[in-house]
């Protein structure tokens, strides 16, 4: 994978056929038993962000943790389901070499998957 080392994501709602545009995601770096926030965004009209959320400098290897604020996304849109089930997906993968990662999330009010992405 060439280019510049950076980390994208980017999130399909399978529900409604469409990208999941306003979603909050969060990335956390993982150190042993416990995280620290490093970067917010939120996704785009295609269901992208903007920038990367790591590139350049702060491309380090090492774990992370992306945490998909799902459950507030379809509260927003108005999906009524008598009881939750997911709230925040997290994804933990490590970035062990310079490249390009790209992790995107397809999504449901109860299902999702992901992959490493190009």
């Amino acid at each position: 994978m060439a280019g510049e080392p950076r980390l994208t994501t980017h999130v399909l709602d399978t529900m409604h056929g469409h990208p999941a545009r306003g979603m909050a995601i969060d990335l956390h770096m993982v150190h042993g038993d416990h995280t620290h926030l490093i970067a917010q965004s939120y996704t785009n009209a295609d269901g992208r962000l903007d920038a990367p959320l790591l590139a350049g400098p702060s491309f380090q290897l090492g774990a992370y943790e992306l945490h998909f604020h799902v459950g507030q996304y379809f509260e927003r849109l108005g999906v009524e389901i008598e009881m939750p089930f997911l709230e925040i997906v997290p994804i933990r993968f490590v970035l062990s070499e310079k490249s390009h990662y790209h992790v995107p999330l397809l999504v449901s009010p109860f299902a999702y998957s992901t992959y490493r992405g190009s």
